[in-house]
């Protein structure tokens, strides 16, 4: 056991560096918890927020333990098995009680904190626990750190160097565009911690990371390969040969994917950034997953730049011209679509089909994520493009060691996910119509700008379609 004085010793540093206690040693030791934490240092630290900006050196508590902000972060829990988040674990405490934020009266304005504790509320099941987990993100100043071979590499990007090297990423992808590079896989794989990730219910996680690979680059190879079947290259390693559209460039009037912009009501939901000249952006297919369209570009630069959605939108070919180009993937992999699940859940087995996804003829397998991706199902036969997938991931499978066994394949008789699958769940905020629902917002299944993966998003929807500030 510890001596008593070097605890409350701990006790002070952590208040000083908590932003608490005084130049002036007090003359009465502070009470220590029973993890070590002095109450006074605890009395320093607000309950953790998902709406809170919380910078280098802040500290919050959260479940009983206490932490320390590394960097900037806003909605992303704090987790002591996550040594590479943003938050560092400094021990155990008591939990602050929250302040009351009180009850509106009906069809009152909602204060701030009330409309943060609505949106708690109605984002408390293990749904949104389960998905807010798997898309956490690393702090994008991290993330630009990443590079192959570095110490301080997070563990999921060790695990995918140590299963994929930069060797057998340039075997694979041949003829790639040269912006597509391992560093640049490793930073897009860094940016979302659980790609690759670890698993502490057994669940074998390099096992998993193989059939992530696999199922990825089969998928990378059919959405930007070259399909050249007259040079020595085999097809499936002819993946990452564009980087944008092919025929697509930033002059002249064609590839523009922006028809939506002119539309007044279409615009303002995610509204297109402009040229000098007056034109808009164009949103043509970039990167890996060849993101179009604005409605893509702006979820996407949500997630990537702290709910801000218009840095893509207004420099949409960042897409191409940065690490970007592949965490677009890596985006697309740990995202939901509902009713659609996202893929990794898929492969990890986190998503249970229920017997509506059963009769449907979806599961955990290949197969369900090329209905995710494209939809190429459903005729009986298979299509064209999903064999390209299927043979590609047959290749990739057999050569990074994942053993494709008995797994499903084809899609050819798998029909679209509906609202009975167990995937279809509500998670964008519009305002609410209903009577009595004055100044809130519900959740609803089509697309709205306020994602609720996103945290603070029910206070922007209340403001933004109340007109309303909330304080």
């Amino acid at each position: 056991m510890k001596p008593v004085h070097s605890i409350a010793v701990l006790g002070a540093v952590l208040l000083s560096a908590c932003g608490g206690g005084s130049d002036q040693a007090s003359s009465t030791a502070p009470r220590v918890l029973s993890g070590g934490i002095s109450t006074a240092a605890a009395s320093a630290c607000p309950a953790w927020t998902a709406t809170a900006v919380y910078t280098a050196g802040m500290c919050t508590i959260y479940q009983g333990k206490q932490y320390e902000a590394k960097w900037w972060v806003q909605g992303t829990a704090p987790n002591p098995a996550d040594t590479w988040g943003p938050w560092k674990y400094i021990g155990e405490a008591t939990d602050p009680q929250p302040p009351d934020p009180g009850t509106p009266q009906p069809g009152g304005v909602p204060t701030k904190a009330q409309a943060e504790a609505r949106e708690a509320q109605l984002t408390n099941n293990d749904f949104f626990r389960t998905v807010k987990a798997s898309i956490r993100t690393l702090d994008n100043a991290a993330v630009d750190a990443v590079s192959p071979g570095a110490a301080a590499n997070p563990a999921n990007v060790k695990r995918v160097e140590r299963l994929l090297t930069s060797a057998k990423w340039d075997y694979y992808f041949g003829i790639r565009e040269p912006s597509y590079t391992y560093g640049r896989f490793l930073q897009a794989v860094a940016k979302f911690p659980a790609v690759c990730g670890d698993y502490t219910d057994g669940r074998d996680a390099d096992a998993i990371c193989r059939h992530t690979l696999a199922t990825m680059f089969a998928h990378f190879a059919q959405e930007t390969g070259d399909h050249n079947a007259s040079i020595p290259l085999p097809q499936w390693r002819q993946g990452l040969k564009y980087l944008r559209e092919m025929g697509c460039d930033e002059t002249g009037t064609n590839c523009g994917y922006n028809v939506e912009c002119a539309d007044p009501v279409f615009n303002t939901v995610w509204t297109c950034g402009k040229n000098a000249d007056g034109s808009f952006k164009k949103y043509y297919g970039r990167g890996a997953k060849q993101l179009s369209y604005n409605y893509n570009y702006g979820p996407f630069s949500q997630v990537m730049y702290n709910g801000d959605q218009s840095v893509l939108l207004k420099n949409p070919d960042l897409v191409a011209s940065t690490w970007l180009n592949l965490a677009s993937a890596t985006f697309f992999f740990v995202y939901p679509q509902p009713p659609k699940p996202s893929m990794l859940h898929v492969l990890d087995g986190t998503w249970v089909p229920n017997a509506a996804d059963k009769a449907a003829g979806a599961g955990n397998n290949f197969a369900t994520t090329i209905m995710i991706i494209n939809a190429e199902c459903g005729t009986g036969t298979e299509k064209a493009a999903a064999q390209n997938r299927i043979d590609y991931y047959k290749q990739f499978a057999a050569d990074i060691g994942w053993n494709v066994g008995s797994e499903q394949l084809s899609c050819a008789n798998m029909q679209r996910f509906t609202g009975s699958s167990s995937a279809a769940y509500n998670i964008y905020w519009e305002k609410n119509w209903s009577s009595g629902g004055d100044y809130q917002c519900q959740l609803v299944s089509y697309q709205t700008p306020y994602s609720a993966l996103i945290a603070g998003n029910y206070t922007k929807c209340v403001e933004k379609n109340w007109n309303v500030t909330l304080k």
